[in-house]
């Protein structure tokens, strides 16, 4: 069997794009897949985000474990089925022999007991070598980290992004202030006290801004009463 070359950057984004379709690709391991048989099949799971180290989940044929695996240990090259070898033709019966032989006459000689045969020393029993250690199916249960970020973008507007593990999960979106600010009191006193400055800081630009518009709309009125209108 050749050996496979592992996946491309082109390979990975193109399996990337088939899961976020609903598309389960098939992939195969090739020689540098460490306690897997080259050209065993496995089902994609998932391509984790940075794509670092072991960042591609596959469950191999026949198993019901999660493993992951860098892209130099999978392939998109299906290998071909294997050939059965060719049983010979049984060999034809051989015609039986039939050979006369005449002894002659020669006087029986004492019968000498046969010294007994040694013993042929046992072979060497050869030790097959070692096979590497299988590698260790990620656990299902273990409860992932997550992280939770709240951002102030300015004037008032705040965000919320989830990270699950190094997996983005939920990507930056927009959060009332006043969700934020209910939040906050949840929390520890240190995290209501910086996030109610924030919301205060917010207040007072605004209101400044409203002042600003008020203004403005006083003075356009009264232009306006001045020309008559």
């Amino acid at each position: 069997m050749a050996k496979k070359s592992g996946l491309s950057a082109e390979d990975v984004d193109s399996l990337r794009s088939q899961l976020n379709e609903g598309t389960v690709p098939m992939v195969w391991f090739t020689a540098a897949a460490v306690g897997m048989e080259e050209g065993r099949s496995a089902k994609l799971l998932a391509v984790t985000d940075p794509p670092e180290g072991d960042f591609i989940q596959v469950r191999p044929t026949g198993s019901k474990d999660e493993m992951s695996f860098s892209p130099a240990e999978l392939t998109l090259e299906k290998p071909p089925p294997r050939k059965k070898p060719a049983t010979p033709p049984p060999a034809p019966p051989e015609p039986p022999r039939h050979t006369e032989i005449i002894h002659p006459y020669v006087p029986e000689a004492p019968v000498k007991p046969a010294a007994p045969k040694p013993k042929p020393a046992p072979a060497p029993v050869e030790q097959a070598p070692a096979k590497p250690a299988a590698r260790k199916p990620s656990a299902k249960n273990a409860v992932p980290e997550v992280t939770v970020t709240l951002v102030s973008v300015g004037e008032g507007e705040w965000t919320v992004e989830v990270l699950q593990g190094t997996r983005k999960t939920v990507r930056p979106t927009p959060v009332p202030p006043a969700s934020v600010a209910q939040a906050a009191k949840l929390l520890t006193p240190e995290v209501a006290e910086i996030v109610e400055g924030v919301l205060n800081a917010a207040r007072a630009q605004q209101l400044a801004r409203v002042e600003q518009l008020r203004a403005e709309l006083e003075a356009a009125q009264k232009a306006l009463d001045d020309l008559g209108a």
